[in-house]
C-alpha cells in the first residue's frame, strides 16, 4: 500500500510527468481526507469536471482515510516555520506514518524519508 499526496493525484489527473507511477499505485493506495479534499478544490477552482474526476480515481479502489486525532495532533508537532510543508502536507505525512507506508508525492519540498517522488 501507498499513501498518495494530493500533487501526485493531480499529476495523474493531468497527465504530467510521474503519472504513469501514480496510476501504477492506485489499485493499492490511500489519501487522507484533508489531501481528497485539496484535489478537488484544484480540479473544480481549473473548472474541471470534478464528478468524472472523482469517478476515475474511485475507479481504480482508492482508499480514502479519515484525519484522526493521532494524524492532527502529529501534523501539529511537526510544523516548523520556513519548512515549506503546509498543513495538507503534514497530514499527509502522519498518515503515512500511522499506516506505516510510503507517501508518493511530485512536491520536492518533502524530502526522502518515507517519501517516493514520483518525478
Amino acid at each position: 500500500m501507498t499513501v498518495v499526496d494530493a500533487s501526485a493525484l493531480l499529476a495523474f489527473l493531468q497527465n504530467e510527468p510521474g503519472a504513469d507511477r501514480v496510476e501504477a499505485a492506485l489499485a493499492d493506495a490511500s489519501i487522507g481526507a484533508a489531501n481528497w479534499s485539496e484535489v478537488a478544490q484544484k480540479v473544480i477552482g481549473r473548472g474541471g469536471d470534478w464528478d468524472l474526476a472523482r469517478a476515475l480515481l474511485r475507479s481504480y479502489g482508492l482508499t480514502i482515510e479519515p484525519v484522526t486525532i493521532e494524524d492532527a495532533e502529529l501534523a501539529a508537532k511537526t510544523w516548523q516555520a520556513g519548512n515549506g510543508l503546509s498543513l495538507a502536507d503534514r497530514l499527509c505525512l502522519a498518515l503515512a506514518t500511522r499506516l506505516a507506508q510510503t507517501v508518493l508525492t511530485a512536491d520536492k519540498a518533502w524530502g526522502t524519508d518515507g517519501v517516493d517522488q514520483i518525478r
